[in-house]
């Protein structure tokens, strides 16, 4: 190995793990300051505490919000895997004109900044008469997590050799049957995966949750800012320590299903 590849490896391995350092610390610091005791962020915390994690049960507003945020990103998370499904079969088997535009345009809510897609999506629902609160947010969220879908099963269904149907139906299979017993098995992986993200995508979104709530409809992450802005305390930091906790939970359930490698494939 020369110097100069020495000097390139080093350099890479340097820019690798300042990645992982600025990506981690913010982790650290709030579930660090989440078992403090200070009624400030302090780190290093004076002391060592669950108080913040005991305060969680009598807050205001926490459990209904949680509740439907779990609600609406369990149901947008179910709506977006048929969905996406459907457009990226026909992404990938359908012969077009338009066909890499309109590719372009599911996946485009990824691209975009939240707040502009919120307020288009708010003008949209306004000019549609779509005035229920709660049913503008599961659609709103639908569109959140629908890009997550199609682009991970369209990069699955790349790869996957169609063939393998036809054989299934010349074996006696019907249309239905080769495709759940030969295709959907195929794409667990990508079904797992894309459902995984857009779980914690809809889960965590705040920039265009904000413009679907009321007083009495509220996701965590909004009811958070609430917090935020009536008593700043380590508590919200407690709340954020959970958040992690379940992203951590979903790896490790991906990685015990799929594994790590085809996760970061997809």
């Amino acid at each position: 190995m020369t110097a100069v590849e020495r000097a390139v490896r080093l350099f890479v391995w340097f820019i690798a793990g300042f990645t992982v350092v600025f990506l981690m610390t913010p982790l650290v610091v709030t579930i660090a300051v989440s078992f403090g005791s200070s009624t400030v962020f302090t780190l290093p915390p004076p002391d060592w505490s669950f108080r913040w994690y005991e305060r969680l049960a009598g807050m205001r507003g926490l459990l209904p919000a949680l509740l439907v945020s779990l609600q609406v990103a369990a149901i947008s998370t179910a709506i977006a895997l048929a969905l996406g499904t459907l457009c990226a079969i026909a992404l990938v088997r359908g012969r077009f004109p338009g066909r890499e535009t309109i590719s372009t345009f599911l996946v485009s809510p990824l691209m975009l900044p939240g707040l502009v897609i919120g307020i288009a999506m708010l003008q949209g629902f306004k000019a549609m008469g779509l005035r229920d609160v709660y049913a503008s947010l599961l659609v709103a969220h639908v569109v959140i997590t629908l890009p997550y879908v199609v682009r991970t099963v369209v990069s699955a269904l790349s790869l996957f050799d169609f063939s393998l149907i036809d054989a299934a139906r010349t074996l006696g299979c019907s249309s239905q049957a080769a495709l759940l017993r030969v295709m959907v098995p195929a794409l667990a992986p990508a079904f797992l995966t894309s459902g995984m993200f857009a779980f914690l995508a809809s889960m965590d979104n705040y920039p265009i949750s904000i413009f679907f709530t009321d007083a009495w409809i509220k996701t965590l992450p909004i009811q958070m800012l609430q917090y935020v802005e009536e008593r700043p305390d380590p508590t919200i930091a407690a709340i954020s320590a959970g958040l992690v906790l379940l992203a951590v939970v979903a790896l490790v359930i991906g990685d015990r299903l799929v594994g790590l490698r085809k996760l970061a494939a997809f």
